[in-house]
């Protein structure tokens, strides 16, 4: 007899219910893997931050000229940009082996399957900790202060990360039945990447098209409610729209979805 919607729900609640009450172990799984990568680094984690440091300076340089965008307006821009969108790929990249990857612990030990997710969720939030240092130098470098707009990053990164969280459980179970899938969605996020105002910003698309492009993109809409405080800018009511209708929309689906099919992740492992 097949579980009925209301159990199915029940299920899933229970299960995320779980791994929430024990996050700690989330939390210190998310801190190895990080610690385990550059264990034998001087520097550590920090490699990262250098990495993303001169990424973003090389490609303020070449952007920002070809563009003819004064330096103290697109280097903060494409600062934070490649910052959370960082935060974004990632997340979304490793979601789709977060119980593929976690395949030892999985069929040896009992927890909340739930835990795994959240465990990726931490791993990249440690590496954006990071790599969000390199905001302050830039706005330092381009003699800009921020505005107290920036207070409205932390809600909107918060409504930014329980998104993400619904796209991972939906992907983590896709792509533990469907391996394929991983490869699908590495190559569909370098297509969104260039579809999304990251590395260009919007007012260089044409008249005509530039709102429709954008309205129907949820990325730009996930990545303006963090991104547009940072800049000393409010976001639009229609993006913070956009994403609380994703979160609910998505938990929906989400949670049908895993509670339907998470007593089969051990066996597709």
């Amino acid at each position: 007899m097949l579980p009925t919607k209301t159990g199915v729900f029940a299920e899933a609640v229970a299960d995320i219910r779980a791994a929430l009450k024990k996050h700690h172990l989330a939390t210190t799984f998310s801190w190895q893997d990080v610690a385990q990568r550059y264990r034998r680094s001087r520097v550590g984690a920090f490699w990262l931050t250098i990495n993303m440091g001169v990424l973003i300076g090389a490609l303020g340089f070449v952007f920002g000229t070809l563009f003819r965008t004064p330096m103290q307006e697109f280097l903060p821009y494409i600062c934070v940009s490649l910052i959370f969108w960082g935060y974004i790929s990632s997340s979304i990249n490793e979601g789709c082996m977060a119980f593929i990857g976690a395949e030892g612990i999985i069929l040896q030990v009992r927890m909340p399957l739930f835990t795994h997710v959240l465990r990726v969720l931490y791993r990249n939030a440690i590496i954006l900790g990071h790599n969000i240092l390199i905001y302050p130098l830039v706005l330092l470098a381009v003699a800009r202060m921020p505005s107290w707009h920036i207070i409205l990053a932390l809600p909107g990164f918060v409504i930014l990360s329980l998104n993400l969280l619904w796209i991972m459980l939906i992907l983590g179970v896709l792509c533990a039945r469907y391996r394929d899938m991983t490869q699908v969605m590495q190559n569909l996020l370098q297509v969104i990447m260039y579809l999304t105002p990251v590395m260009w910003m919007t007012r260089t698309l044409p008249e005509g098209i530039s709102r429709l492009l954008l309205e129907l993109n949820p990325f730009y809409h996930l990545l303006s409610v963090v991104r547009d405080p940072l800049l000393g800018e409010l976001p639009s009511a229609t993006s913070w729209m956009a994403c609380i209708v994703f979160a609910i929309v998505g938990w929906t689906a989400a949670l049908l979805l895993f509670g339907r099919y998470r007593h089969r992740i051990p066996y597709w492992l």
